[in-house]
């Protein structure tokens, strides 16, 4: 039977209908992000496990269309989605590693909960999935996150080189069925062991990258048991890591374990939650040893600060590291990149371009904008200029910059385009 944590009431079944979505902003910005919603006509409810998270009360328009999300500043996410990362819950500052990152809700969720000192690198073999990867870390603005496509990590990293490590991969879906109805189909039977062998290749990886002391995250969106607990068994019993048993977050109603011989990980109860039906098993590292980086020294040539001031870009948006040059284009990589393996070829952050010796920053690169001053372009306090500029019309602005920044109400959202006396937006 489905149990409900005392202190961990379920959700609001007559409010519960809208979809969630997740804050992708800095803390200070979650008020000037609302009110960007509010005024496209967008209502929703808190959630309550994380401060980040919302649930949509009114949609007027598609929500994956309105303005705050075209610049970067949500991410729709299912709710037991969002678990992932708050479960694993590293610290500021950690060293993590989503192994099977793609499409990056869960990989960026992380960015956010390290913070500015902490790096992410999220992996993702498949080059398509990977594209969709990299999309939405530079969307969202998420510049303490790199991207690499291996197929098996091992031979690149030495024992213990992640703090935490966050593996959701590739399962069955069975927990999605809403969505996905042909899931059971296709993975029926017999059709899910190379899922299931594969899962154990990537929970054996994890176990040896994974620093003594720190945690693993293991999910999934299936019900499936051989994919669930079994592989919570196999982990306890193969592999170098205890079971640290999870407190279950407010807002969802979970299932017991399909197996007596586990305790201490989550079935998040798909229907009586409002979300889909989700795994979740935290493990941490005994023994082994700790893989100090190496600190070697960043790819690419560097592009000078005075080339980004001299665009009018503000660099202490950026967190620690360097902004380099990659063939005339310009990345931003984390000062946790430095400590990468050699042979790994990864990237960071697209901020823009750079060619001969001047720095063009990319229309979506809003943590150049510092905050708004006279001259710096638009800053507006309706949306109708705003939406006539996205819509393809031209407005003044005072000030010399070649790309005038663009404000709702002190919130960056991007940098226009100046053609003479009047400015216009353009996506590059």
């Amino acid at each position: 039977m489905p149990q409900r944590d005392a202190a961990s009431p379920g959700p609001d079944t007559a409010g519960s209908s809208g979809r969630s979505f997740r804050l992708t902003c800095a803390p200070d910005k979650r008020e000037l992000v609302e009110a960007l919603l509010a005024a496209t006509g967008h209502a929703w409810a808190p959630e309550p496990f994380s401060p980040w998270c919302r649930r949509l009360t009114a949609e007027p328009t598609p929500l994956g269309s309105s303005l705050a999300a075209r610049f970067g500043y949500l991410h729709i996410q299912d709710r037991s989605s969002m678990l992932p990362p708050l479960l694993l819950a590293p610290p500021a500052g950690a060293r993590v590693l989503d192994m099977c990152a793609a499409p990056g809700g869960k990989t960026g969720f992380v960015a956010q909960l390290v913070g500015p000192t902490g790096f992410v690198l999220g992996n993702e073999p498949s080059p398509d999935r990977l594209a969709t990867l990299r999309q939405t870390l530079f969307r969202e603005n998420l510049a303490n996150a790199a991207t690499c496509a291996q197929a098996d990590l091992e031979p690149f990293f030495p024992e213990g080189f992640f703090s935490h490590i966050l593996l959701d991969p590739p399962c069955s879906g069975w927990g999605t069925l809403d969505k996905n109805p042909q899931a059971a189909r296709i993975w029926a039977g017999d059709k899910v062991a190379p899922l299931v062998a594969l899962q154990r290749r990537l929970l054996a990886t994890a176990a040896r990258l994974l620093a003594p002391g720190g945690r693993l995250l293991y999910s999934t969106c299936t019900t499936n048991v051989a994919e669930n607990e079994a592989q919570t068994r196999f982990a306890l019993d193969h592999l170098p890591l205890l079971a640290v048993p999870l407190s279950p977050p407010a807002g969802f109603v979970f299932e017991a374990p399909a197996r007596a011989d586990v305790s201490g990980v989550l079935r998040v109860d798909s229907r009586a939650s409002a979300a889909q039906g989700f795994y979740l098993a935290l493990f941490e590292k005994t023994g082994g040893r700790v893989a100090a980086p190496e600190g070697r020294e960043l790819p690419g040539a560097p592009v000078p600060e005075a080339a980004l001031r001299a665009a009018g870009c503000d660099p202490a948006g950026l967190p620690p590291g360097e902004v380099r040059d990659f063939g005339g284009k310009a990345f931003f990589l984390h000062a946790g990149a430095a400590g990468l393996p050699a042979g790994l070829r990864y990237q960071g952050q697209a901020l823009g371009t750079y060619r001969a010796g001047v720095f063009r920053p990319h229309a979506r690169a809003r943590l150049l904008l510092g905050p708004w001053r006279e001259g710096a372009g638009l800053n507006e306090a309706a949306l109708c200029r705003i939406e006539a500029l996205l819509a393809g019309q031209s407005l003044t602005a005072e000030g010399p910059a070649a790309r005038p920044g663009l404000y709702f109400r002190g919130l960056p959202l991007g940098f226009a385009t100046r053609k003479g006396s009047r400015i216009l937006w353009s996506d590059r």
